[in-house]
């Protein structure tokens, strides 16, 4: 397998419980992945085709509640968020599959909106989260070599995954993957619930952790750039403060940006076009997290079908 952020390491751990000897090879580990920087609030955003994302999205979920129960995992929290929408519209089709979700009452939306709606899902500490998830991974029996990879005909094994989200587009000649750039401020101040505006152009977002709120945020799409820009910064607090007009500034404790993932669809596939089975799992976009668990399950089954 190639690729340590969040989709990597959950494909490993899976593939482990289902009896398969794993090793991991990745150039980055947590701290420094893109992963680390995620919010990270389970929502499935910038991430297509939506008849698979919403399964794998409800499999994720289920699977996030069920580590929370199951190893007492205090990084993974509930919390309630609300949406904003500036026209009604159908529910999306993953709510039936969470266990709290309703349309706000008309005098529930706050001005410039015209619907919204309430949920309420897991927000993961990233920091705790990858450490526990990569010691579960060696607990299980798995192998871990940090290295830089060119081409994926450098990794041993008889069959190999390839979770190197933004890293394919030069390891697979994939130009449909490019960077949507997303930059966050961390503060010391709860809001309470999370508000949202998920719309790419005008993306909003508070969402409160135990130790920080993150607040966001941006979607550039094709954007390389890896430094915090106070322009934007000035613009995410605008933002915000439109949503939750009692942010204070002074409790700002840092800044960040990642580097989404995004292509067209999610590539989740078996690639038999080189000398050996290849199965791709890239293209996650700013969903990562909330796809991990399903896309990893998918790995499996494509696995089981190839042995």
């Amino acid at each position: 397998m190639v690729g340590a952020g969040v989709v990597g390491l959950s494909c490993g751990i899976r593939l482990l419980e289902s009896g398969y000897p794993t090793r991991i090879v990745s150039r980055d580990v947590s701290p420094n992945t893109v992963s680390d920087i995620a919010a990270a609030w389970w929502y499935p955003f910038l991430a297509e085709p939506v008849e698979k994302t919403t399964r794998w999205s409800i499999e994720t979920y289920n699977e996030l509640l069920r580590l929370k129960r199951e190893f007492q995992l205090d990084f993974i929290t509930m919390r309630r968020g609300i949406e904003y929408l500036l026209e009604p519209c159908a529910p999306p089709k993953w709510s039936d599959g969470i266990s709290h979700f309703r349309v706000l009452n008309q005098v529930e939306v706050i001005e410039g909106y015209k619907s919204g709606w309430e949920i309420e899902a897991p927000v993961i500490e990233m920091a705790h989260y990858l450490q526990w998830l990569m010691e579960r991974f060696l607990v299980l029996g798995g192998d871990f070599r940090e290295s830089f990879i060119s081409s994926l005909s450098d990794v041993e094994g008889e069959l190999v995954v390839n979770c190197t989200g933004l890293g394919a587009r030069e390891l697979c000649n994939d130009e449909e993957v490019v960077p949507v750039r997303g930059q966050i401020i961390y503060i010391e101040q709860d809001p309470g619930f999370g508000r949202f505006d998920q719309r790419p152009e005008n993306l909003i977002y508070t969402i409160p952790r135990r130790d920080v709120t993150v607040l966001g945020g941006t979607a550039q799409k094709g954007d390389w750039h890896g430094e915090v820009r106070e322009s934007d910064t000035k613009e995410i607090l605008e933002k915000c403060s439109m949503l939750w007009p009692e942010l204070d500034r002074s409790k700002i404790v840092g800044k960040a940006v990642g580097l989404r993932p995004s292509r067209s669809e999610v590539r989740l596939e078996a690639d038999r076009s080189s000398d050996r089975m290849v199965i791709h799992n890239y293209g996650h976009g700013g969903a990562g997290v909330t796809l991990s668990w399903g896309c990893a399950d998918e790995v499996v089954a494509l696995v089981s079908r190839l042995k």
